[in-house]
């Protein structure tokens, strides 16, 4: 995935050369950050139906992925693995209020979705035939009360994550399908994130599960050179979460702060998982200085605050430190020249680094976008480049990069490519030329944040 411009007064997605703002539900301090409270006993918490309820909603969803992904090593399906899940769900729902909730909630919801995977593949005609591929007499295992070996379950859930992601699924079932199996949201949240109809969404996850089964797509973390093909797609289905949430491409809102949250939850989980991984690191730390600057990115109406103008006090600090230590473990762990994610990591570092926009070195920002242009070429990034290259050079020079963007296809209804060239046309004091530039990214845009600011711009030229 390629980073996406912007001219230095405004803001952009997160591959952008601005980074992003604040705290959120994936922003939450490291366990050693906060107190945790001691744990309760089943007989220390109120059976009542609401409170039983709202500690199943809140311990599948975090749960869920683990669950799925223990069940579908059983039944290498993971439709069925989904269904089961519900099922230990269901019967959550009708003991828990009951009974109270067990103190380890999650290992009852994993020993109960285990057993009916059990019992389900005992039933089945063809039971000889999944005992070989499974490799291993069903009927001599009794599922644990707790996984026994806490490796087992995260080889699971690194598994579940190849899965969901394989490249025979579209982008866009990729992406419904991460969310729901491994950021566990409903049908409904997927739909209202991304602003589509929600039978939409329900067709594209089970279209993808069907389309998983039918090409009999195996449950396993591939190796070799497929490996690296693979992680690929997980990384852009992450990356491709956390820039809708970063910056709308449509709607009303300029951010979704949730799916900022979600993607951020997800790079985390695969960097445990994955820790010898450069790529998977420096994805992180570019979500985590990225996110440092949510809060800082709207204003109190929710119009986009352009990055030399936003109040830098704001930015999560906590964050940015987590961000530049994830940096250091991508740098460290490669073996080679770093990859996209790490040298887009390394120029949202550089913005974390400056105190004051005016402290920016825009020269190292060039030279990354420079070095990131080799290792993956792409107009979206030279229209980045350009942007640096205005703040370092003047916008003279930048100017004429853009303007040999111009003609590329690629590039033809991308809204940034006139924004840009209008920012770098007003700092020239060409204002008429600026004006019609920001109208014409004005009308190329879908979302109504970005273009009532565009629109605003462009009042500003006279």
């Amino acid at each position: 995935m390629t980073p996406q411009p912007t001219p230095a007064s405004e803001p952009a997605k997160a591959s952008q050369p601005t980074p992003v703002s604040g705290p959120a539900k994936a922003t939450r301090p490291p366990p050693d950050a906060e107190p945790t409270p001691a744990p309760q006993s089943a007989s220390s918490l109120v059976p009542r139906p609401d409170r039983a309820a709202e500690a199943i909603e809140t311990v599948f969803r975090m749960e869920s992925p683990r669950i799925i992904a223990g069940v579908t090593r059983i039944v290498r399906d993971i439709g069925i693995a989904e269904e089961l899940a519900q099922d230990a769900l269901v019967t959550a729902l009708e003991q828990w209020p009951r009974e109270g909730v067990p103190d380890n909630p999650g290992a009852w919801l994993m020993t109960t979705a285990r057993r009916r995977a059990v019992d389900l593949v005992r039933r089945r005609e063809n039971y000889a035939r999944k005992l070989a591929e499974i490799g291993r007499d069903l009927s001599a295992v009794s599922p644990p009360a707790e996984p026994a070996d806490p490796d087992d379950i995260d080889d699971d859930l690194l598994r579940l994550v190849f899965t969901a992601c394989h490249p025979v699924l579209s982008t866009e079932a990729r992406t419904a399908l991460t969310l729901r199996l491994l950021g566990g949201l409903t049908t409904a949240e997927i739909a209202r994130a991304f602003l589509v109809p929600e039978p939409t969404i329900a067709q594209r996850v089970v279209r993808a599960k069907r389309t998983l089964a039918t090409r009999n797509i195996a449950f396993e973390v591939p190796h070799g050179a497929d490996r690296e093909a693979r992680l690929g797609s997980v990384l852009d289905v992450i990356y491709l979460i956390f820039n809708e949430g970063y910056a709308a491409t449509a709607g009303d809102d300029w951010l979704r702060p949730s799916l900022c949250e979600d993607a951020l939850r997800l790079a985390r989980v695969l960097s445990a998982l994955m820790p010898k991984e450069p790529e998977v690191h420096g994805l992180t730390a570019l979500l985590e200085l990225q996110a440092s600057r949510t809060w800082a990115r709207t204003g109190p109406s929710g119009e986009p605050v352009l990055l030399k103008d936003q109040n830098r006090s704001r930015w999560n600090r906590m964050l940015i430190a987590r961000g530049i230590d994830a940096l250091g473990r991508a740098e460290t762990t490669s073996s080679g020249a770093p990859g996209p994610y790490t040298l887009q990591a390394a120029i949202a570092a550089c913005h974390a680094h400056a105190y004051t926009y005016e402290e920016t070195d825009w020269a190292r920002i060039a030279t990354l976008y420079g070095l990131l242009a080799a290792r993956s070429p792409s107009p979206v990034v030279e229209l980045n480049r350009a942007v640096a290259v205005s703040m370092s050079e003047g916008p003279g020079p930048a100017l004429a990069l853009v303007d040999a963007l111009a003609g590329d296809p690629a590039l033809r209804d991308y809204h940034l490519l006139p924004s840009v060239r209008g920012d770098l046309l007003a700092r020239l004091g060409r204002t008429q030329e600026a004006r019609a530039e920001f109208e014409r990214a004005a009308s190329l845009t879908r979302n109504e944040r970005e273009r009532e600011l565009l629109l605003r711009r462009a009042t500003e030229q006279q």
